[in-house]
């Protein structure tokens, strides 16, 4: 199959790639840029541990084809973290024992970073719904709301 130029800014890093035009982002993370935050999951966008913020937008990148993403800006779990500072959500999920085995993680800190982008004060309720596509077989998700809860309050006070 003849490769395609992709170009998109990951993490902030501008990217320039040739792919083939059947990949889907997660494929080009994973494989071709070594970013391995994102994790593999179903395949079929019901488990959320492959999500990625695309433009500010959480979406599923097992179900993006890489070339939709020209001229984008993605960000995995890996560019939260600042200056070597972690984001006050991956503080607050090391805090509140949020993470079990850790492979949902990255996908609801992904997830979570878009709610309070958007909603910086998010109730439980909103809170549970805005992670309701991602799944955790280990922590019951209380720990994941107490957590994203806590790093609200962490960000309003700033």
């Amino acid at each position: 199959m003849d490769k395609v130029r992709l170009a998109l800014r990951v993490n902030g890093e501008p990217v320039d790639l040739a792919i083939a035009p059947n990949r889907t982002l997660l494929e080009v993370l994973r494989e071709d840029l070594a970013l391995t935050g994102t994790k593999h999951g179903c395949e079929l966008g019901e488990c959320g541990a492959c999500a990625v913020l695309l433009d500010t937008r959480p979406v599923l990148s097992c179900l993006v084809l890489a070339l939709e993403c020209e001229g984008a800006d993605v960000v995995t779990v890996e560019g939260l973290a600042q200056d070597a500072r972690l984001d006050p959500l991956q503080e607050a999920f090391s805090d509140c024992g949020a993470t079990q085995c850790g492979y949902c993680t990255p996908g609801f800190l992904i997830t979570a970073k878009a709610l309070l982008d958007e909603r910086p004060q998010a109730t439980r309720a909103e809170i549970a719904e805005a992670l309701s596509g991602n799944l955790c077989r280990c922590t019951g998700y209380i720990q994941i709301f107490e957590a994203v809860e806590q790093a609200a309050r962490r960000i309003s006070d700033e």
